[in-house]
């Protein structure tokens, strides 16, 4: 290279950077088995946690400790103009949240972990420029100092022509200028990008090898694709292949959005002298819209944003079950014959991941899956999982939970605990508050409707005389065979069949059957016709509180 040459490379990059290969002997290659896998996940901190992010994070993190390897959460935030403030701590509180735990990268805690750090990008400008100071000395890359307007005219031009568009070839015209003009640029106070000077000519075919779409031909890459923007800081492009490289990544979990890109990606990996990762792009989750399917959007589907399930309420595993089932349809087989071994014990399969069209989100499916969740919990679980929700959600709900947390447990008790089927009618932390309220007096009312329509059944005088009879033998101690015992006892003795089959059999016998009279009770005590173990819900509410409200009506 002439003199000219190095001084543009000093007058690029001033500063003292460390050579290539301190760099390699900085970040070594790792001590591992050649079949263990350094996955990575790599979010760009430019809003909320993507849904699709936390199931390309599940993945990557399985795949890397099922086979005993390496869990990067590395931060891609170059993008500066488009960053939000705060949403790499929320991508690393999220992923601990959900049991994603990064070996290496930010932690929740907002540390960093690992030998191969930085793990934000935006810190890894000497390593990026290094590397980019490397190509300019070979006369792999160039600087460029092509306008936005000069840009958009040779769009406009290769639109007109019916040329593809890009900066390749002749349109690459910043390529072929000498140091000296590009000297003067600079001495005129112009800003270049970096440019990569490709090798590739568009009419030659390559195969690229991708775990989940498979071989593919795909058109050799030609585009001068910018590496270094003219703020200093690299492109996704280069910056993912210098970082994956040196972090000595073996497999990219990513979005298929990415596939168009990889003979690029190959093509850097290969004019750095380096050995590519392995691929495998993800087809995205689908939705179904109108009858159509359709990728989850962040700008259409609040689904999309993983805060929606914390809002609602779906406990943090229910999530991460539905996204295994997403990701395997035989979970759900596993599942069935592993009731009570936690989902780390499933063994992930890329070769079950979807190939093409993406999982369809179901939100029943994953309501259904939270349902058997909560059901198996204790008391004392639900009780305290409920409480951390509403104490960020609903404050109303928490005070009451804590205004007497042995009477909240004794009622999310019923039907849980000793349960021979415990009760599935709760999918959502969101969902407690409406289901115990009838247990408190300050807000407890039965609509009129309601409770006319059960007096159309039971005339009112009638009603007040079975109400009567109920409490005059009724005990808060019975269990749930003498509590019934008792009620078909008052039940007959006003007209009313002892069961529902003695009733079919001769209806005009019998003004109803017990479970009308059931009925009675039920809303006069819960204000509702549908509830768990009406026995375990008296006693709960005890004695003094029963009697006042039967007595109501």
């Amino acid at each position: 290279m002439n003199n000219n040459h190095d001084l543009l490379i000093k007058r690029l990059f001033p500063e003292e950077l460390p050579s290539p290969a301190e760099l390699e002997k900085k970040y070594p290659p790792r001590s591992l088995a050649e079949t263990t896998m350094v996955t990575r996940v790599a979010p760009s901190p430019t809003g909320f946690v993507h849904f699709g992010g936390l199931y390309a994070s599940l993945i990557s993190e399985r795949l890397a400790h099922q086979s005993s390897g390496i869990f990067i959460l590395r931060i891609e935030d170059t993008d500066k103009k488009r960053e939000v403030a705060g949403t790499a701590e929320l991508f690393a509180h999220s992923l601990k949240q959900y049991g994603i735990i990064n070996d290496e990268g930010l932690n929740e805690k907002s540390e960093e972990i690992g030998n191969y750090g930085p793990y934000k990008q935006s810190e890894r400008s000497a390593i990026y420029h290094a590397y980019i100071k490397d190509l300019l000395q070979q006369g792999k890359a160039y600087p460029c100092f092509a306008t936005t307007e000069e840009l958009e005219a040779l769009r406009n031009q290769q639109e007109t022509m019916g040329d593809r568009s890009g900066y390749y070839g002749r349109f690459a015209t910043w390529r072929e200028k000498s140091t000296e003009e590009a000297l003067a640029a600079l001495d005129k106070g112009f800003k270049p990008v970096i440019r990569l000077k490709s090798p590739g000519n568009f009419q030659n075919k390559i195969m690229v090898d991708d775990l989940l779409i498979g071989k593919r031909e795909m058109p050799e890459n030609d585009q001068d694709i910018v590496i270094m923007k003219s703020d200093g800081l690299p492109t996704y492009h280069f910056a993912h292949a210098v970082d994956d490289h040196l972090m000595r990544t073996t497999h990219v979990i990513r979005g298929n959005e990415w596939f168009p890109s990889l003979p690029l990606h190959l093509q850097l990996f290969s004019i750095l002298g380096w050995k590519a990762p392995v691929y495998a792009h993800l087809a995205p989750i689908q939705k179904i819209d109108n009858g159509n399917k359709r990728k989850l959007s962040k700008r259409k589907d609040q689904e999309a944003d993983l805060s929606y399930y914390k809002k609602a309420g779906y406990p943090e595993e229910a999530v991460i079950e539905y996204l295994l089932n997403l990701a395997n349809s035989n979970f759900e087989d596993w599942r069935r014959e592993h009731l009570d071994t936690d989902n780390g014990e499933f063994v992930l399969s890329l070769k079950k991941l979807a190939k093409s069209n993406g999982p369809l989100f179901d939100l029943i499916k994953l309501t259904d899956i939270s349902k058997e969740i909560i059901a198996k919990m204790n008391a004392d679980e639900v009780l305290e999982r409920s409480l951390v929700w509403a104490k960020e959600f609903d404050q109303d709900l928490a005070k009451r939970l804590e205004s007497d947390t042995a009477y909240s447990r004794q009622i999310l008790n019923i039907e849980r605990e000793g349960a021979i089927k415990p009760r599935k009618d709760i999918s959502r932390w969101s969902e407690i508050g409406e289901e115990i309220e009838y247990f408190y007096d300050d807000d407890f009312t039965v609509e009129a409707s309601l409770k006319q329509e059960i007096l159309n059944e039971i005339e009112p005088n009638q009603a007040k005389l079975i109400i009567q009879d109920f409490l005059s033998t009724y005990n808060i101690e019975d269990g749930q065979e003498e509590w019934f015992d008792k009620l078909k006892v008052v039940a007959e003795k006003h007209g009313y069949a002892g069961n529902n089959k003695e009733y079919k059999a001769s209806p005009d016998k019998y003004k109803g059957q017990v479970g009308t009279v059931a009925k009675l009770l039920r809303i006069l005590l819960t204000g509702r016709t549908q509830t768990p173990n009406l026995c375990a819900i008296m006693q709960v509410m005890g004695q003094k509180r029963v009697e006042k409200r039967l007595r109501e009506i």
